[in-house]
């Protein structure tokens, strides 16, 4: 089994910074692209910033310049500084991992997402 747990979320007001944290854990071999993703009230979830194992990056041109994605292989986490943070950036913000398990079976795993409310 694999788990994926994201941290960091909470009420910032415009202007201020956050920081996002997500652990993948369990029977993991290796993981290929990690993401985030955000959904607001009403809305489609949506693509925030990818990364991938050897950290190559994009991002939605929303965030661009604002948000930076990084990663720690060694710990399967991936991080999400996000900063100039502005009340459109408000929503649930979910993490993905593309892994392989240690039986070669490739799946894409979700958190359970952490919430971010941005207040003007």
């Amino acid at each position: 089994q694999v788990q994926v747990a994201e941290s960091g979320g909470g009420l910032v007001q415009a202007g201020g910074s956050l920081r996002l944290s997500c652990a993948a854990s369990g029977s993991i071999l290796s993981i290929n692209d990690m993401g985030w993703y955000r959904q607001a009230p009403g809305q489609q979830r949506e693509l925030v910033a990818r990364i991938s194992s050897g950290g190559s990056t994009n991002y939605d041109d929303s965030v661009k310049g604002r948000f930076t994605i990084s990663r720690d292989n060694a710990k399967n986490t991936v991080y999400l500084q996000m900063n100039n943070l502005k009340p459109e950036d408000t929503g649930v913000y979910y993490c993905k991992a593309d892994v392989r398990s240690i039986w070669l079976v490739e799946n894409q795993y979700w958190g359970q997402g952490t919430q971010v409310t941005v207040s003007s």
